[in-house]
């Protein structure tokens, strides 16, 4: 399997991260390209995109002001088969990113995403009130894919709290 391309660009909106590629999204080499996934109807019901975007439009966001990243690059068929090193380089990675990039708000898409990358063990939905790189806004806001039990309306109400941010 392969990493999936990152799409960057200074001063975004808004950058996403996730976990890591799923098998499907590595096969296509899109973002949130699994058929389970909700992302793309997320942000459109949240308002944060005009229309419902498909996985191999991804790139395209650049033009919104919204990149894609992962906390991983190794694709893998769940989040829990990371290892704790690939976590300890990812964290740096990205953090390194983030400053190069400079985007206006993180939105870490699963709550794990953001504890991986503050250290924190906790952390409540949506606008951090501490950010890891200074300047920057952490979001966290709950992962789209289909295996999350909250109401997907809950979760288009926790990313419809980003227009405030952007």
């Amino acid at each position: 399997m392969n990493p999936i391309e990152d799409h960057l660009a200074e001063n975004l909106k808004i950058l996403f991260v996730g976990f890591n590629p799923s098998i499907r999204s590595s096969e296509l080499g899109h973002h949130y390209a699994n058929p389970n996934n909700r992302f793309w109807k997320i942000l459109y019901e949240a308002g944060i995109t005009p229309r419902k975007y498909e996985a191999v439009e991804d790139a395209k966001l650049l033009e919104l002001g919204f990149g894609f990243t992962n906390i991983v690059e190794r694709p893998t068929r769940a989040a829990d088969e990371i290892t704790k090193e690939e976590y300890k380089e990812g964290r740096e990675i990205l953090k390194r990113k983030i400053e190069r990039y400079n985007p206006k708000v993180v939105c870490f898409v699963g709550k794990g995403v953001y504890q991986e990358y503050s250290g924190k063990k906790s952390a409540p939905w949506g606008k951090q009130m501490e950010s890891v790189v200074p300047g920057v806004i952490d979001f966290v806001a709950p992962s789209s894919s289909g295996l999350v039990r909250m109401k997907i309306q809950e979760i288009v109400d926790i990313y419809r709290e980003l227009l405030n941010l952007i």
